[in-house]
């Protein structure tokens, strides 16, 4: 999954370390988050959605699209 963490934290002109403090994390947990080794739990996903005052589609971007998504039930 894509995101918008990196860009938005370096608006900001807070080092990793600073969202990590203020998100209750570890700088390299932000940083796994930023470079997509790790996608956040869904609380973390919250906090940094509340953080920076956007929509979870905001920050976080899918590598799929609607038309991946498979529908069985013939809707």
């Amino acid at each position: 999954m894509r995101n918008s963490v990196r860009d938005l934290r370096m608006q900001r002109g807070w080092s990793q370390g600073e969202l990590g403090e203020r998100l209750g994390v570890s700088r390299q947990a932000v940083n796994a988050i930023e470079v997509g080794k790790h996608d956040p739990s869904l609380e973390l996903t919250f906090k940094l959605a509340y953080l920076f005052n956007l929509p979870v589609e905001a920050l976080f971007h899918p590598d799929f699209t609607p038309q991946d998504i498979r529908d069985d039930q013939g809707e």
